[in-house]
């Protein structure tokens, strides 16, 4: 357990013979389950539903809005899809140990989103189609993020491995001009990438602040005697919403007129207070 997780978030979400599930665990299931179903309608030959599910740039833009959402639901079988099943149980485990579930499942619907959404804004210029699991590969991004010196396969450590298979798939969807496949696996990665090394504490999100509103006063009998009178009130919160000012943007950004209201409010407080 670390410090990003509470006890909670790492306990197994259900438990079958007596072996934990966690949501890692979960997610593949659920994939593999649409993986069966998949291959059941089409062994059936009744694949026409996959069209009511998949993404399509020009059926979501018309409302058909739930296509982002179940484009993942549609799994051909295939060694690939295999192969994204073991990175999502071995690497997603891996991530949801050192954050917890809620992270990880909410890292998971992150990346689970954004294919769709890129594809939708590229739809406004030109068709997009995509359908199947998508994600599998960012996680190990997420993974060679957080433990970047841990060892794979042949010695070489997860760094290297991640830089060396982002650099593969770009030159494949260059190669094959699939520059659409190359700005998802660029989008998964980074936000991956981005995703850890925030949670890591390594950079804060900007924080909006609202305009400096000054507060009404009003007096109140029977107060304290030592209370600053209204006017005195007046000068203190203009004093502070130029010294926050001062603090955003450095005093440069002060114009001559709140320069002169700055030093006669602090001229006028020294007066009140001469041992200051």
């Amino acid at each position: 357990m670390n410090e990003y997780s509470s006890a909670d978030d790492n306990l197994p979400v259900a438990w079958i013979r007596g072996y934990p599930l966690y949501a890692a665990h979960m997610v593949v299931l659920a994939f593999v389950a649409s993986m069966l179903v998949t291959s059941t309608f089409m062994w059936l030959e009744a694949t026409a539903w996959f069209g009511w599910v998949a993404f399509e740039s020009p059926r979501v833009l018309k409302g058909e809005a739930w296509r982002v959402a179940t484009y993942g639901l549609v799994n051909e079988p295939s060694l690939w899809f295999a192969f994204d099943m073991v990175m999502i149980m071995v690497f997603g485990r891996e991530i949801e140990r050192f954050f917890g579930r809620r992270k990880f499942l909410a890292l998971c619907g992150c990346l689970y989103l954004i294919p769709p959404i890129l594809y939708a804004v590229v739809g406004l210029w030109m068709p997009t189609y995509l359908r199947g699991e998508t994600g599998a590969f960012a996680l190990f991004i997420a993974f060679a993020t957080l433990y970047p010196d841990a060892v794979m396969l042949f010695g070489v450590v997860a760094k290297w491995a991640a830089v060396a298979l982002v650099g593969l798939f770009t030159v494949m969807a260059f190669a094959y001009h699939d520059w659409l496949d190359g700005a998802r696996l660029w989008a998964t990665s980074a936000f991956a990438y981005a995703a850890v090394r925030y949670e890591r504490g390594a950079f804060e999100l900007p924080r909006l602040r609202l305009p400096w509103r000054r507060p009404r006063l009003r007096v109140i009998e029977g107060g304290r005697a030592d209370a600053p009178a209204p006017r005195e009130a007046e000068i203190m919160a203009e004093v502070d919403a130029l010294l926050d000012k001062i603090a955003q943007s450095g005093i440069s950004s002060l114009t001559k007129d709140e320069r002169e209201r700055l030093d006669s409010a602090r001229k006028r407080l020294a007066r009140r207070d001469p041992g200051r």
